[in-house]
């Protein structure tokens, strides 16, 4: 069962000025089984200064991970922009859950990258790796043991969302978290957790990846090919709940972003309580005056109401709508302020499949444009960190849709270098 089936509906027509309401749009990943361009700044499609033969896997615990070496893949290391020049415009794709269920989304989305020099991040849920007959192992913050509000996958599910997962890092792509259970309604909902419940359920989300050798038996299976632990610097929370009190425990376990704002808006981003906020933004929806957030539910939310299977002569018209939306919000920031365009997604094939199929199409649409870089998180803070605190504050004022008067060149021109570490508000 999906989330929006799960949960009920939240009103056709929600714009992101309603905040509550829009925040709760926001839906889980995959989990029930029922239901190359030129090279550009920064990009390098023959795999990057950190490219080239793996170390031999230095097994980590029971040896469900290993350290294989600096990740294949990376772009070359980012560096500050000259006095003068224009930004680079990022686009970041995101996937809430990344849970492979059979349907063939995973690895699909995987091609469709490596075919067009993208990077993109992967929430994990820690769920997805922790077999069904263990799962009271689990023990969820305010809900009973081994409780879930979305399915635990089947072992053969389990076995496929391991291979592309070991893929995706292989590739160059970041592996964040999307949490466990995905509570989003009642007492025990994530937005009720203390810092400490959220401890709690990281030190799990964490432990199930680090342990499936043991928890599933699968001793002779490839481990992961990363330190967890090192990898795992950003997250988004279950239906873009729980914010505040996450930070201060991502903050004290060395995270340096949270994806998990709702209602953001395109504009340059700020730190909150010492971690980078990259939120979902609010972006023109074709035929409304209200704006909708850049995830494929909240499109959905605003089409099909309570289903995520609406009348099927709909899915020409709705499939086309949502492209028109991501490239609409894609070409307001890369026509202007040049903010980066964060667009969330599920392995999901909702009303036949169409948010698949335009978040595709969006992604073919502005790859090889001029500029653009389609990267993960990860790369797009460490691009952020690079930069002099003083040129982040004149991004930053910026509006939505505000191109720099008298060009970049003039824009940018005359900012004066500030001592590192000021970068962003730390509110």
């Amino acid at each position: 069962m999906s989330e929006i089936t799960r949960r009920g509906a939240v009103g056709l027509g929600l714009g992101i000025g309603l905040g509550a309401a829009a925040a709760g749009l926001a839906g889980c990943g995959t989990g029930n089984d029922e239901a190359r361009p030129p090279a550009g700044p920064g990009r390098n499609p023959d795999g990057g200064a950190h490219s080239g033969r793996m170390a031999a896997p230095q097994l980590i615990g029971d040896g469900s991970t290993a350290y294989t070496g600096r990740q294949p893949k990376q772009p070359t290391a980012p560096v500050p922009l000259e006095p003068g020049q224009t930004p680079p415009q990022f686009v970041i794709f995101s996937w809430d859950g990344a849970g492979e269920v059979g349907k063939g989304l995973f690895p699909r989305f995987l091609e469709l990258a490596a075919n067009h020099g993208a990077h993109m991040t992967f929430f994990l849920s820690g769920l997805y790796l922790l077999p069904e007959s263990k799962k009271r192992l689990y023990d969820p913050p305010n809900n009973p043991v081994g409780a879930s509000d979305v399915g635990y996958l089947t072992d053969a599910h389990l076995k496929e969302t391991l291979k592309y997962t070991r893929q995706a890092w292989l590739d160059g792509h970041e592996i964040g978290t999307h949490f466990n259970g995905h509570f989003c309604a009642g007492s025990g909902s994530v937005a009720n957790w203390t810092p400490a419940q959220w401890r709690s359920e990281i030190e799990q989300a964490r432990s199930f990846v680090k342990t499936w050798r043991t928890n599933t038996g699968w001793h002779e299976d490839d481990p992961l090919p990363f330190d967890y632990d090192k990898e795992l610097i950003g997250s988004r929370t279950p239906c873009l709940l729980g914010q505040d009190n996450l930070l201060p425990t991502a903050r004290e376990l060395g995270w340096r972003y949270d994806a998990s704002s709702p209602g953001g808006v395109q504009r340059w981003p700020e730190k909150r309580q010492g971690l980078w906020d990259l939120p979902l933004q609010g972006i023109p929806f074709p035929g409304h005056k209200f704006e909708v957030l850049s995830m494929d539910y909240n499109i959905l939310a605003n089409q099909s109401k309570n289903s995520t299977r609406g009348p099927s002569d709909n899915y020409a018209a709705w499939r086309q709508q949502a492209t028109e939306s991501y490239l609409a919000g894609f070409n307001r920031t890369y026509e202007t302020n040049r903010a980066p365009f964060f667009i969330g997604n599920h392995f999901e094939d909702w009303n036949g499949g169409i948010y698949m199929d335009a978040v595709e199409a969006a992604l073919k649409e502005i790859a090889g444009k001029k500029d653009v870089r389609l990267v993960s998180f990860r790369q797009f803070v460490d691009w952020l960190d690079a930069q002099d605190p003083n040129v982040l504050d004149r991004l930053r004022s910026l509006e939505v849709g505000e191109a720099p008067k008298g060009g970049w060149s003039q824009f940018l021109g005359d900012v004066v270098g500030a001592p590192a570490g000021a970068t962003g508000s730390t509110a």
